[in-house]
């Protein structure tokens, strides 16, 4: 008895591998399996209530509130094994105690989350659809996002996989999509979904198992080849099976293939355990367009009215909201009835506030510590930055670390001010080179001066005064002041009359004085003719004089008159050829006034200058 049992047991163990395989769809895995040595996806961890505050789920589907309250119903093993077998699909939905685990996590305490899941499903799985059927793969992969996923599009894992289909950036650059600070398109439903699809193509490709090919999906190519190679499946095509590898692979992708199953199984049978999906209450239909221009989000919702919550969800390949559609072409995806709209109005939206997006595509650095323009106790001038140069007696245990911060400037600048010494000696000085602002007020700008008048000059000069000006102190006043009163040619008849009333004054007095009146009436006479001859000889010579000085003072005039007009002809010819100055490497606005004698406030005037931006090499006017 004993000798059959040996040999029927022996026997067991032999045919056990053939019956396992030919009752794959029910039981694949050993007992030694259970729940400790199963490690969950990172997306069963996902925060439920923050899911919930996606947009789309907010404004596009309605929840079951009272979801959670409803009890799982009790099912059999019977009952889940007929209900997968009874799913339409291409790849094998078989089941055994791991399958089983995920299934009572789905429709128990997850039940939330796939009733979420079942809700974005309503804008997602048309687009995992159609890059499936392009490529012809099995509509059944459209559940892999579930669980890389949970069907969000920022999803990060630990190790960096990003996007629905969680890919890690090689394999995204590899596949030709764009990771770059402003644009992800592994967060690209459409992009991501067409790439995913044609690397899992090619996984199939190489090992011919759909369950070898997902869970290469999950850990890589290089993992799965290895746990191959350590289950003999070199020298026996029979062990080429995912379960017959499944001690050798990762912890986690032993659960991953078991988590698709029991994900397709929750996503089609949900009904069945009490889970009311978040039905859409109205449909989301979307369209996209190339973008041509830099644009922002914000600047589409202010002139489309569309909330950025919105744009977010349905672009989340771009990272800071920024479409930088001036490198090149980016899709755009739009609510189908905006679509239109934007094409019509997008200058306009890149005009929208541009001001707060511009980028500069050609800046110039500064060339040296450049002045700012402000107002000091209401006058204006420029705060410019001066080196100070101050020394420093090294003490005890000072290192060149210490002095630096002590003094606020850099190690390598305190060493380039001293000859690049690394180690001072103590009592030493060393140099110390730092800045200060110093504000300096701008000249005020001159005043216009007024040119003398050279014909002004002339005319106060003697030449030119008139007769009656000339000085009496030359002639006797009585005399000067007969010439002042009247010509010069009517003075002897001037002198007749003085002396005819000289005469009548004489026969008026006493008769004893007559005589003596007499003799001193002819000797006054006498003097008198004697006076107006050399008066007349002096006035004569005088008027000549004057005539001369006046014709001499004219020529002089007029050839004064002459050259400063030939000088202002000159000076205006001068003054109408600007003169220029080209910039040099360290001068400002303040500096090129003050080498040309003018001001900041006229240079900006002529040149047309706002602000204080000069480069080397500009040419300014500066007259």
């Amino acid at each position: 008895m004993n000798f059959i049992t040996k040999y029927a047991a022996i026997a067991a163990l032999l045919i056990a591998p053939l019956s396992a395989r030919a009752a794959s769809s029910v039981l694949s895995v050993a007992d030694h399996v259970n729940d400790s040595t199963i490690v969950y996806p990172e997306s069963v961890e996902t925060d439920v209530q923050q899911m919930m505050q996606n947009w789309y789920l907010r404004n596009y589907t309605a929840l079951d509130k009272g979801v959670e309250t409803r009890p799982d119903v009790v099912t059999s093993d019977e009952e889940l094994i007929h209900r997968l077998q009874s799913i339409p699909t291409v790849i094998e939905m078989p089941f055994n105690s791991v399958v089983r685990n995920y299934i009572d996590m789905y429709t128990g305490k997850k039940r939330g989350l796939v009733e979420s899941m079942l809700g974005m499903s309503l804008y997602y799985m048309p687009i995992f659809e159609e890059a499936l059927e392009r490529e012809g793969l099995p509509i059944e992969l459209k559940f892999l996002p579930v669980i890389e996923s949970a069907l969000n599009p920022d999803a990060v894992s630990r190790a960096g996989a990003t996007g629905l289909w969680q890919i890690m950036m090689q394999t995204a650059r590899g596949l030709g999509l764009e990771v770059s600070t402003l644009v992800d398109e592994r967060r690209d439903p459409i992009a991501s979904s067409a790439a995913a699809t044609r690397y899992l193509r090619q996984l199939y490709e190489i090992y011919n198992d759909w369950h070898l090919a997902i869970a290469a999906y999950n850990c890589g190519p290089g993992n799965i080849n290895k746990a191959l190679r350590r289950a003999g499946a070199d020298n026996d095509d029979s062990k080429k099976d995912f379960w017959a590898i499944y001690p050798y692979l990762p912890q986690e992708t032993r659960g991953y293939v078991p988590c698709f199953i029991a994900a397709t199984y929750v996503m089609n049978h949900y009904d069945k355990h009490n889970i009311s999906p978040a039905l859409a209450k109205k449909p989301i239909l979307t369209d996209s367009v190339h973008v041509h221009h830099r644009i922002n989000f914000k600047q589409i919702s202010d002139v489309l009215h569309i909330p950025v919550d919105e744009l977010q969800i349905l672009n989340p390949q771009y990272r800071q909201q920024e479409i930088p559609g001036d490198i090149r072409p980016y899709s755009l995806v739009l609510p189908a009835n905006q679509i239109y709209a934007f094409i019509l109005s997008e200058k306009e939206i890149a005009a929208r506030d541009a001001e707060l997006y511009a980028r500069r595509d050609v800046v110039e650095p500064a060339t040296g510590l450049e002045p700012s323009t402000a107002t000091v106790n209401g006058q204006e001038g420029e705060w410019v930055t001066e080196e100070v140069v101050k020394y420093h007696k090294v003490r005890r245990k000072e290192t060149m670390s210490s002095i630096a911060r002590k003094y606020g400037v850099t190690l390598s600048s305190l060493k380039r001010a001293n000859g690049g010494i690394s180690k001072p000696r103590r009592g030493s000085t060393l140099k110390i080179v730092t800045t200060k602002e110093v504000f300096k007020p701008y000249e005020p700008e001159p005043q216009p001066t007024v040119e003398p008048n050279d014909n002004l000059l002339v005319a106060n000069t003697p030449a030119e005064q008139p007769a009656a000006e000339t000085p009496a102190a030359e002639e006797p006043a009585a005399v000067a002041t007969e010439v002042t009163e009247a010509p010069a040619a009517d003075s002897s008849a001037d002198l007749a009359a003085n002396d005819t009333a000289d005469t009548a004054d004489t026969a008026a007095a006493p008769a004893e004085t007559a005589a003596e009146t007499e003799t001193e009436a002819d000797a006054a006479a006498g003097v008198q003719e004697k006076v107006a001859g050399t008066f007349r000889t002096s006035h004569a010579k005088q008027e000549a004089e004057r005539t001369a000085a006046q014709a001499k003072a004219e020529k002089s005039s007029s050839s004064r008159d002459s050259k400063k007009s030939a000088s202002s002809k000159k000076n205006n010819k001068k003054s109408s050829k600007p003169r220029t100055h080209t910039v040099r490497a360290g001068e400002s606005l303040y500096t090129i006034a003050q080498k040309n004698g003018t001001t900041v406030k006229e240079l900006r005037r002529i040149n047309g200058i706002k602000g204080n931006k000069i480069k080397p090499g500009d040419k300014i006017k500066v007259k």
